[in-house]
Parts: structure tokens; C-alpha cells; sequence
């Protein structure tokens, strides 16, 4: 298959599995697992069963460069988890749709670094597609600009600032690391950083229903195994500013399984705005394939 396609599909794919987050999520805070607890262990089983395949491969070397380590740190452990407090925050203050919006500004920001810091050229055709993506979106999530707190909305765009510089730095590090093995270091750190924070604020607890394993596996398993391999695949092949405007039909999946599962009811303005979210991940990947058909021209 052609790479650029490939890649394209490896993103979905992560779309897609991030997206049940919130399904899953659901079903695990019914059964009494606070947020704290859910995040560090769909990490810490993430990193088990990363390494746990690593080790039994025998074929690709853990070891990474005092550098590498650096960068892995700071995906893991610093921009990750900035990322999910920020996110869970700004729900506080402001309606949860208009957070999913302002963190899907992450795409603006991506294109923004790639140009500032990789020298990538903001392609006319990669604007349209984040702006028609954004307007898809308003109409997905059905968010009213009424009062809004300032507060809330500066720590939503404030988490959309370290997803994009997470997709950067992961562009990046993912060049001389094999996915896998760079999976395994960000969930490990990840799993560090979120306990620490846990066990300073007081929301690690582990005395929840035995029922409600079934959503913490599913979230480490779909949401972060699967979901977190198949981003820095598709990072690997398609690069930053496509992963990131891909990656927004992700909130278009929720809803759609929201629909499906928890019986909740789609507006015509809604399926509309899917459309339109759809619409701008496609012309992102006809660009790319332009530009290939173009280059070897």
C-alpha cells in the first residue's frame, strides 16, 4: 500500500481508538474508579504489555541514547501529563464540548510549529482543511458561546499548546525509534508522572468495583496499546500537520458510538458536521498523494 495511504489508515486507527476513551471511561467511573486512578493505570498497563512483547521478541534492542531518554521524559512525562490535567481542569470551568473544541485547535498549533521550528511549508490546501475540520466540529458538538469562563477556556487551549508540542517532539523522536519501543517509553513515563501527581493530590484509590476492570482494560488495551502504536506509526509516514489533522474526526467517532452504545440521539446538524470533519481529512490526504505524485513527477 502506498505510504502515504498507510499512514493515513494508522492514524484513523488511533482516532478511532482514543475516541472510545470517553465510552469506556464512563462505564469505569460507575464503577467508583476516580480519574487519577484510571489514567495512571491505563498507563501502567500499557507500559506491562509493551515491554512484556519487547521482551519476548528478543529482536529489538530497550536500550536508548541519553538523548532519546530526554525526549521520551518529556513526551511521557511532562507533555502527557500537563496535556490530561490541563484537559480534565478546563472541564471544571466550561461546558465539556466547548473543551473538546478548543483542545481540537491542536491542529493550528501543530501546522504553526511544524513551520516555525521543521521549516515545513503552511500549504494552502492544509489551512483549508483545518479550518473546514473546525467548522465540522462546531456543528458535532452543538457548543454555546453564551458566558464563558476565560479561565476555562485559556487551560483547554493550553492543553491543545502541549498536544501539539507532544505530536512535534513525537515526530520527531519516532525517526530513530521504532514505535513500539518509543510506545513503551512514553507509557511508562506517563504511568510515573500521573502516579506522583495521584499520591500529591489525594485521587489515587484502587477500592473500586471488580466490575468495572473490564473499562480500565479496555482503555489500556484499545485507547493506549493500540491507539498510541498506530499515532507514531502514522506519524512515521504521513508527518505532523496530516496526523494532527487527521486526528479530528476523532470527537466524530465519540459521538457516533455515543449514539451507538449509550443510546444518545444525532441532529441532522450533527451527521452534517461529520461530514464536514471528513471532508477536511480527506483533502488532507489528496494532498499528500499530489505531492508525491508531484515530487516523483
Amino acid at each position: 500500500m502506498n505510504p502515504s495511504y498507510l499512514g493515513s489508515v494508522y492514524v484513523l486507527i488511533s482516532a478511532a481508538s482514543f475516541a472510545l476513551i470517553p465510552i469506556f471511561a464512563l462505564y469505569a467511573y460507575q464503577g467508583g474508579v476516580s480519574v487519577s486512578t484510571l489514567l495512571f493505570l491505563r498507563f501502567l498497563i500499557a507500559a506491562g504489555l509493551f515491554f512484556s512483547y519487547l521482551f519476548l521478541r528478543k529482536r529489538e534492542r530497550l536500550n536508548v541514547t541519553r538523548q532519546q531518554l530526554l525526549q521520551l521524559l518529556l513526551l511521557g512525562g511532562v507533555c502527557y501529563t500537563l496535556q490530561s490535567i490541563l484537559y480534565f481542569s478546563s472541564v471544571a470551568y466550561i461546558p465539556a464540548s466547548l473543551a473538546v473544541l478548543m483542545f481540537y485547535t491542536f491542529p493550528i498549533f501543530v501546522a504553526l510549529l511544524a513551520f516555525l521550528v521543521d521549516k515545513e511549508p503552511l500549504k494552502r490546501r492544509t489551512v483549508l482543511s483545518i479550518l473546514l475540520a473546525m467548522s465540522g466540529l462546531v456543528l458535532v458538538l452543538g457548543t454555546s458561546f453564551g458566558e464563558v469562563a476565560i479561565g476555562g477556556v485559556l487551560l483547554a487551549v493550553g492543553s491543545a499548546v502541549c498536544n501539539a508540542i507532544y505530536i512535534i517532539l513525537g515526530s520527531r523522536t519516532v525517526r530513530h525509534l521504532s514505535p513500539l519501543l518509543m510506545s513503551g517509553y512514553v507509557s511508562l513515563f506517563a504511568a510515573c508522572s500521573l502516579f506522583i501527581v495521584g499520591l500529591s493530590t489525594g485521587g489515587l484509590s484502587f477500592s473500586f468495583a471488580a466490575g468495572a476492570w473490564w473499562a480500565v482494560l479496555s482503555v489500556a488495551v484499545i485507547c493506549t496499546v493500540i491507539a498510541m502504536f498506530s499515532l507514531y506509526r502514522g506519524l512515521s509516514l504521513v508527518g505532523p500537520v496530516r496526523t494532527a489533522v487527521l486526528s479530528m474526526i476523532e470527537p466524530v467517532v465519540t459521538i457516533l458510538f455515543s449514539a451507538l452504545l449509550l443510546a444518545e440521539q444525532l441532529t441532522w446538524l450533527q451527521l452534517l458536521g461529520g461530514a464536514i470533519v471528513l471532508t477536511g481529512a480527506f483533502l488532507i490526504v489528496v494532498a499528500r498523494e499530489e505531492a508525491q505524485v508531484g515530487q516523483s513527477g
